[in-house]
């Protein structure tokens, strides 16, 4: 019965703030129907009884939770719903080229970001050379921007232009045209992790669609969507020719993706990190982040780089949820951050986040606290050193306004004592006096996290060194050794049954001294059925459940055109939901394959 509104989380690109904090002004970008990108529509409310967050907040993050999307006006315009192009034909999404829309953004907005990078400063004559490979070299073939004027000049084309002449004479963009401007915003590129074999779904597509038009085109370019595609056919030479290569994007990735899309097989990663010699260590299991470390060295241009999941869905708008992400990190100080960041945050037992849990969190950890790197003589820090010898002379300050080198979505807790089967995934990282498993470590369950070029720089040294973790352990380790700043985002986690606070404090922070880690973690052996109810982790039955439901299909004897007949469209508040699997069409009584594993 209500009507949607337009929702636009972005800045004001035209206000005069926005313009004197930066370099040059935001052109705005088209999409792929030929006309310029628009925004998606929300509701305001919540789903009614919809209960409150068990871990993380709303407040938290500046996240407005009575909102509700539903899937005709979240993802309509991705291909939920018949499109149209600017000229009334059609819309055929095979004939799109994502690549090329990015690659035209980031033509018209050029002057505001810094397009070469600077290369990896951590690097010296004592480490072997980085190998370049058919993946670098492709990169230089078909360059990340497309200048204005390689663009064919179609009559809309010109019209563009000819107004962009027009406020660079009005004196709009003088700053775009100042010889000595030197502000430049920073860029990040978000890499989703595929594989072949991967069938892609028409969620998965319209998923894909709605990060780059949402992070990538309406942002002018601040973001960059990649498909990082790990060919897992070792026989398969895909750097010995073209023909080669595209065959494997023929048959792996839909036509309208290729444009967004890298390669690599292990072969492309074995040949850089030399060091890492034993199987297990560097498979892609133990070392996914290899890969990801490749690209950052490939493509130094960006500062940032989101690892995303395939299997994750966020059901509210995805500039907006990273922006408040980055927000949250970056206002964080750095007293008492690693003990805030190894436990879940429960804000109906632990109050407010800044004053209380700050509070619970110092007392219970008393003495026991990180501060700067721990001292280790085969590791050279390169991270700052803390202002003060002592975390208590700290007046909450340092770190205040510094940008986070790894945003993770989960605690990130000690391992040690765990009972988690890979704890002791440790190569290297030794000396006479230490054994590897000495190592001091952190770790996150599930992968989906930011890492900022300065922690992949270091993460990639400490490779060609011989040094290595496991992949849940890797960014939180190498931040850990080099007094880097890490910081846990306590994003809404929901459960399907109502557990009040204490309840869920004794379950997932049953650690010494309230932690999530060390002995007795959930996340140990046998213990990872507590998630089976929650909203996010890797093996958990509502979020399946709920994105069928969601998408108006029927699972477990709810949703469904039956259902929906008497009570509408289902909608849900911002939510990271993970893993979603296979969205399809089901049967009456249908259960998800996690609801049959669980039982």
């Amino acid at each position: 019965m209500d009507q949607p509104y337009i929702y636009n989380p972005y800045p004001d690109y035209e206000s005069e703030d926005w313009k004197a904090a930066h370099g040059a002004a935001h052109v705005p970008c088209k999409g792929p129907t030929g006309a310029l990108v628009e925004d998606i529509m929300v509701f305001k409310g919540h789903p009614h009884d919809f209960p409150d967050e068990s871990f993380g907040s709303y407040d938290l993050l500046n996240m407005d939770k009575n909102l509700c999307f539903e899937r005709e006006t979240r993802l309509g315009m991705y291909g939920l719903k018949h499109q149209m192009n600017k000229d009334g034909s059609a819309l055929d999404w095979d004939n799109v080229n994502w690549g090329d829309l990015q690659r035209k953004c980031l033509g018209l907005n050029q002057a505001r970001f810094d397009l070469k990078g600077k290369a990896n400063p951590y690097l010296d004559a004592a480490y072997p050379p980085h190998n370049a490979t058919r993946s670098a070299e492709k990169a230089q073939e078909h360059p990340l921007i497309l200048p204005v004027d390689d663009v064919e000049p179609t009559e809309d084309l010109r019209r563009e232009q000819d107004a962009e002449r027009r406020r660079r004479r009005r004196g709009l963009v003088r700053r775009l045209e100042a010889k000595n401007s030197t502000v430049t915003e920073p860029r990040t590129a978000v890499l989703l992790r595929s594989y072949t074999g991967k069938r892609y779904s028409e969620n998965d597509k319209q998923n894909i669609r709605s990060l780059i038009t949402e992070l990538a085109l309406r942002s002018g370019g601040e973001f960059q969507v990649f498909l990082l595609v790990h060919v897992r056919e070792d026989d398969i030479a895909i750097w010995d020719d073209e023909e080669t290569y595209q065959w494997v994007l023929n048959e792996h990735v839909p036509r309208e993706f290729h444009g967004i899309t890298t390669l690599w097989n292990n072969e492309a990663v074995w040949k850089v990190y030399t060091a890492l010699t034993d199987e297990n260590e560097r498979s892609v299991h133990s070392a996914q982040w290899l890969s990801v470390q490749k690209f950052s060295q490939d493509h130094p241009e960006f500062d940032y780089i989101w690892n995303w999941e395939m299997d994750a869905r966020f059901t509210g708008h995805h500039y907006d949820f990273l922006g408040k992400l980055d927000t949250f990190a970056k206002k964080q100080p750095r007293r008492g951050l690693w003990e805030r960041n190894e436990r879940y945050y429960i804000p109906q037992l632990h109050g407010v986040y800044d004053t209380d849990f700050r509070k619970i969190v110092e007392r219970v950890s008393g003495k026991e606290t990180v501060w700067g790197a721990p001292n280790l003589p085969f590791v050279n820090p390169v991270g700052p050193k803390p202002p003060v010898s002592k975390p208590e002379q700290d007046n909450y300050e340092w770190g205040v306004g510094e940008e986070a080198d790894l945003i993770t979505l989960g605690p990130i807790f000690n391992p040690v004592g765990s009972d988690w089967v890979i704890r002791d995934h440790v190569w290297g990282y030794k000396d006479e006096s230490h054994k590897s498993t000495d190592l001091p470590r952190r770790t996150t369950i599930v992968t989906q996290s930011r890492v900022s070029k300065r922690l992949l720089d270091i993460m990639h040294v400490e490779n060609l060194r011989g040094n290595h973790v496991a992949s849940e352990m890797t960014p939180q380790t190498v931040a850990l050794l080099h007094s880097l700043k890490a910081v846990f985002a306590p994003h809404p986690v929901f459960f399907d049954r109502p557990w009040n606070g204490t309840f869920l404090d004794a379950w997932f922070n049953p650690g010494p001294k309230g932690t999530a880690g060390g002995e007795g973690s959930a996340m140990g052996w046998g213990r990872e059925r507590r998630y089976q109810g929650s909203t996010w982790y890797y093996r958990t039955e509502p979020p399946m459940r709920m994105y069928n439901n969601w998408m108006g299909y029927e699972d477990t004897e709810i949703g469904g055109e039956r259902w929906e007949a008497k009570k509408g469209r289902p909608c849900l508040p911002p939510i990271m939901l993970h893993p979603i699997k296979d969205v399809r069409q089901t049967e009456p009584g249908f259960k998800s394959e996690y609801s049959l594993a669980f039982g």
